[in-house]
């Protein structure tokens, strides 16, 4: 249960941080972004991503547009503000000074040994 926890909130503390820089690379559609969430080993579900897209929207991080699709609904393809990029290189460095953290963290355990 306690793996379990722990596993949970740190794929909750990097997700926002994944999902911008995914969507950094240019205009993408939300199924798109859960399957290269998939694809990195970092499963998430509609249920938990649109609530997410509609906070950073709110929070001025992404805006959309509205595309016409040949084989049903419009969709909306989503792309990072100017505030959004900014955020995103300020997580670029706070993701940075952790990965370097948990590196000297696990070399000084594994040295130890």
């Amino acid at each position: 249960m306690i793996l379990e926890n722990t596993q949970t909130q740190m794929r909750k503390g990097i997700l926002e941080y994944c999902i911008l820089a995914i969507i950094s690379r240019g205009e993408i559609y939300a199924s798109d972004i859960i399957a290269e969430l998939k694809t990195a080993k970092l499963l998430v579900v509609e249920g938990t991503l649109y609530p997410l897209l509609t906070r950073l929207k709110n929070n001025g991080l992404l805006s959309y547009n509205w595309v016409e699709s040949t084989s049903g609904p419009p969709r909306k393809y989503y792309q990072l503000t100017n505030e959004g990029s900014v955020l995103l290189k300020q997580l670029d460095a706070t993701w940075q000074e952790l990965s370097f953290a948990v590196e000297v963290s696990l070399k000084a355990r594994n040295n130890n040994r």
